[in-house]
């Protein structure tokens, strides 16, 4: 009899990628996010056996086969649906990098260059991964965190402020093609280093814990 898959049956929401935030109909705000994580996360849980919803902001990646992927836009984007498609799921990570703030207004067209320079009010966008763990349930939460200096107690900050349960420390230079350092962080547990040679190793690390979570 074939081995049942490790996540079979388990309904795993991920987020990843940048938002954009559009200062007029051409220019935007957001970041170097790649959505190389997420995107590693969800391949791999699909393997896993598990029924994925990847929540996709703009980037250029490939389509996963048996992987559902929702594509957003903007950090209200991601926000609805994320909380659309976590309604039913088991564990929801949150890899994504939403821009944290928005132009107040936004004008239309592609206004003509001022000498002088202008003045960009922001306002702060919705934060994602508290409003859903507002009201989490029994869901597994996952949640990871860029930091530069205070890493360890900023991410633990976070990581009780928006109630994950376990929160992947990152450092920049993860972003693109990663190498930089990681750290797995739960509430009670120690601090645990994480492999980073590539995305698929470092995906390999985290859900092999995550999981464990279920």
């Amino acid at each position: 009899m074939p081995k049942r898959p490790p996540l079979a049956g388990r309904r795993i929401v991920i987020t990843s990628g940048p938002t954009r935030e559009y200062l007029d109909d051409v220019r935007f705000l957001s970041n170097a996010s790649t959505g190389r994580m997420g995107h590693a996360l969800a391949r791999l849980a699909a393997r896993r056996g598990a029924r994925v919803t990847l929540v996709l902001g703009p980037c250029e990646l490939p389509a996963l086969q048996d992987v559902e992927t929702v594509p957003v836009v903007s950090t209200q984007d991601l926000l609805a649906a994320t909380r659309e498609a976590a309604r039913d799921a088991d564990m929801v990570m949150f890899a994504a990098a939403p821009s944290d703030f928005r132009p107040r207004r936004r004008r239309k067209g592609k206004p003509a260059r001022e000498g002088g320079g202008q003045t960009l009010e922001l306002v702060p966008t919705p934060d994602v991964a508290a409003a859903i763990g507002r009201r989490k349930g029994a869901r597994v939460h996952v949640g990871f965190a860029l930091e530069v200096t205070g890493g360890e107690a900023r991410a633990r900050r976070k990581m009780a402020r928006k109630r994950f349960d376990a929160i992947v420390l990152n450092s920049p230079a993860n972003f693109g093609a990663g190498g930089g350092g990681a750290t797995w962080l739960t509430p009670d547990g120690p601090a645990e280093p994480l492999r980073t040679d590539s995305k698929a190793v470092l995906a390999r690390a985290v859900l092999d814990r995550a999981a464990r979570l279920l």
